[in-house]
């Protein structure tokens, strides 16, 4: 993976590309492409003082690199972009720390109303605060710490409604596939697809990433989950569209109201449902058969 390292000469810094592990920023996507990066012209663009920002934010840390998406990724390879997004969970969790930068927060008297709707929680590439590191501090538009993901936890759940234990700890094996998804309902993205891939690392599943198949990205993305967990909760979604694409939903916002559905072992299943009769359920999917729990 590529990174940025901020090396210091006198009162100037300046990044170059290297191989490395990460320290990571979480951000909005409206910035500087990897083709930008080293032209001249690039400083000139939007987003570039948070690129800039966030190198000295990392120098005066003590850390040598950061890894930022938009500038890391040469998003014109169709291989290394599907590469690059099946691989962002770990990259994250190895990650040191996580700087959240929030350019659309400012001011201190209004803090909490303008955290509560930032943009960060809808535009992220990924489900903002379950895939960041534990150690994440929150930045303003101004590069002014206001705070940590652990501090903001309570709002954050309220917000998303990711748990403030998973918040706190990253450990998210226990919960059900179903209040996953619900995490997501407030999720946009430029590209439809990207609704899907952005979920890839929540799941611990992987899968080729194919622009322009519009929602069936959704869809496989579902089969994978299915091939790889025995987590009937996939099935606890109802659509608000008016129709219906089968068995599998056809959007993270078909999960809306699944943020308390939780999940239970057979042994537990059978003891609240003593005299039931139905038999071990299956799901048959490209000759592939899956028993569900």
């Amino acid at each position: 993976m590529r990174l940025h390292a901020v090396i210091e000469h006198g009162d100037q810094k300046t990044r170059k590309v290297f191989l490395s592990d990460p320290t990571i920023l979480s951000h909005r996507w409206r910035d500087v492409q990897f083709s930008d990066i080293d032209q001249s012209h690039a400083c000139n663009m939007p987003g570039y003082s948070k690129i800039e920002g966030c190198c000295i934010q990392a120098h005066e840390d003590g850390y040598r690199y950061v890894w930022i998406d938009t500038c890391c990724i040469n998003k014109s390879s169709s291989s290394e972009l599907s590469k690059a997004i099946n691989s962002m969970y770990l990259w994250d969790k190895k990650a040191q720390i996580c700087y959240a930068y929030l350019d659309d927060v400012s001011r201190y008297d209004t803090l909490i109303a303008e955290f509560s709707n930032s943009q960060w929680f809808q535009k992220r590439m990924d489900s903002p605060g379950a895939r960041c590191p534990q150690q994440c501090h929150i930045f303003s538009r101004d590069w002014e710490e206001i705070g940590s993901k652990s501090s903001f936890a309570p709002l954050i759940k309220q917000i998303t409604g990711i748990d403030r234990s998973v918040l706190l700890t990253n450990y998210q094996e226990e919960v059900s596939g179903a209040k996953r998804m619900s995490w997501a309902t407030r999720r946009r993205t430029t590209r439809v697809e990207d609704r899907a891939y952005s979920l890839l690392g929540l799941f611990g599943v992987h899968m080729p990433t194919i622009y322009g198949e519009g929602e069936n990205a959704f869809v496989r993305l579902q089969i994978e989950i299915m091939k790889s967990f025995n987590d009937q909760s996939i099935f606890a979604w109802k659509s608000h569209q008016g129709d219906t694409s089968g068995l599998l939903a056809s959007s993270p916002d078909d999960f809306a109201e699944s943020r308390d559905v939780v999940r239970i072992s057979s042994d537990s299943f059978r003891s609240i449902f003593p005299n039931s009769t139905v038999s071990t359920p299956f799901i048959r999917s490209d000759d592939v058969r899956r028993t569900l729990d």
